[in-house]
Order: C-alpha cells, then sequence, then structure tokens
C-alpha cells in the first residue's frame, strides 16, 4: 500500500506540472487556431427554436454536434461558439485546464506504473526517454492516420475514429515497448509489426471532404497541436522520472512484481 501510495504521488505532481505546462501553451497556440476555426463552422438553423448552442471543440475524436437532419440549408455563422462573454471565456479556460491536469495525472500514473513493472531505475534523464516513447505513442503515430482536427472540420464515424485512435496508441506502445526491451529478435519483429499493422489497416475517412475550414488553419493546427503534445510529454516524462528516483526505491523496482 506505501508503494502505491508513493507511485501516487509522484503520478500527480508530475501530471499537474505537465498539464500546467500545457494549458499555458495552449493558450498562445491551438486555443486561438480553434476560435479562429469557430468562425467557419457551418450550421443549420433549427425549425421553430432560437439560435443553437455553441460546440465545444476538442483534440481527441469526439462528436462535434455537426450531424444534421432533414432538408434545412446550410448556412455559414460567423463567429458561432466564440466567447463572447468573459465568463464564458473563463469556463472553457477553466474546463481546459481541469482536462489537462485530470490527463496529465491519468498518463502520469500510466508511465508511472509501467516504469515501475520494466523494473528499470529511472531518473529525470531517462524519464525524458519516457516521455518521448509516450509522445510518439499517444501523440505522434495515432496523428499519422487520424491528425487532430478543428471545429467545422468534417470526418468519418466517431466511433470508428474512436476505435482506431486506441488501436494506434495500444499497438504503437507494446510495439515500443518491445523494442526497447525485448531480447528476442522475434519480439522485435512483432513490436514493429505491431507498429506499423494500424497505418496498413488505415485510419477511417470520410468518403468525400467536408467543412469549411481553409486548408492552411487546419494545418498549422495540427502542427500546433503536436507541438503541445511534445511539451506536454517531455515535462511529464522527466517530472516522472524524477519523481520516481525520489519516492521509489531502488528495490521497489526490482521486487515489485516479483
Amino acid at each position: 500500500m506505501d508503494l502505491i501510495r508513493r507511485l501516487f504521488s509522484a503520478a500527480l505532481v508530475a501530471g499537474v506540472l505537465s498539464g500546467t505546462a500545457v494549458s499555458v501553451v495552449q493558450q498562445a497556440t491551438t486555443v486561438p487556431l480553434i476560435l479562429e476555426a469557430e468562425k467557419y463552422e457551418v450550421t443549420v438553423p433549427p425549425a421553430p427554436s432560437p439560435t443553437a448552442a455553441p460546440v465545444a471543440s476538442t483534440l481527441a475524436p469526439t462528436a462535434t454536434g455537426h450531424e444534421h437532419h432533414g432538408h434545412a440549408t446550410p448556412e455559414r455563422s460567423l463567429g458561432e461558439g466564440v466567447p463572447a462573454t468573459t465568463e464564458e471565456a473563463l469556463n472553457r479556460l477553466l474546463t481546459t485546464i481541469a482536462a489537462n491536469l485530470l490527463t496529465g495525472v491519468g498518463y502520469g500514473l500510466l508511465l508511472a506504473g509501467v516504469m515501475l513493472l520494466m523494473g528499470d531505475r529511472v531518473d529525470a534523464r531517462r524519464g525524458l526517454l519516457w516521455g518521448a516513447g509516450g509522445f510518439i505513442a499517444f501523440a505522434l503515430a495515432p496523428a499519422y492516420g487520424l491528425p487532430p482536427e478543428l471545429p467545422g472540420m468534417g470526418g468519418a464515424d466517431l466511433e470508428a475514429r474512436q476505435l482506431w485512435w486506441f488501436a494506434a496508441a495500444a499497438c504503437s506502445a507494446g510495439g515500443l515497448l518491445a523494442l526497447a526491451f525485448a531480447r528476442v529478435p522475434a519480439l522485435v519483429a512483432a513490436g514493429v509489426a505491431a507498429i506499423l499493422l494500424p497505418h496498413l489497416i488505415g485510419a477511417p475517412h470520410p468518403e468525400t471532404p467536408a467543412g469549411a475550414v481553409p486548408p492552411e488553419l487546419a494545418a498549422r493546427f495540427v502542427t500546433a497541436s503536436l507541438g503541445s503534445a511534445a511539451l506536454f510529454w517531455a515535462v511529464l516524462g522527466s517530472a516522472c522520472g524524477f519523481m520516481m528516483s525520489r519516492f521509489v526505491a531502488a528495490d521497489d523496482f526490482r521486487d515489485a512484481f516479483e
């Protein structure tokens, strides 16, 4: 129980640091692009009701609320979804920070647990390498098939995209672990195959491109999102490695799973 408490403490500190760092950076990188993209959202005026509520945008594949039914004619609503009041902007900011903190702690627990499971003593420098692996597995590899999307960009079926994303992340993480720790050539080959498999199958995409977001804006968002993810994983990995070296004894790495 004491080991679990120390493991959670290390993950908590690392997650808070990484979540805070990426939240600050996002305010100057991805958030302005999201607000700009919301000006290009195509909306369908509802039949009897007044103005539809704005739709929140996220980086991962999520429901965008743009599945329209009926035969109403779409119209472009400039500025739709952009915070109109200080309270709305503050709510968005707090929601983003809370989501990043929870994501940081969650990934921190995963990273710390795998570090302990592999039995390899870590520090800040080794933790940075673990963070690089996390960035490749959970950001870069999935983005190769499903780049981060802005509001107003059309996509394939949500469940299909989520399933492919989780498969790509899991296969990439397992494959990288095999490449880093396996000593049997067959396992190394299996790791390479696992990394490539989701991309050979192919990510789900719509049959015809949809959305009014300019390609240049979408490309800038992909670059900014991956840059933010790289910072997140660099801080998370190095902080997690440092905290593990302080909170978890060397014997714990050897004996935890014996």
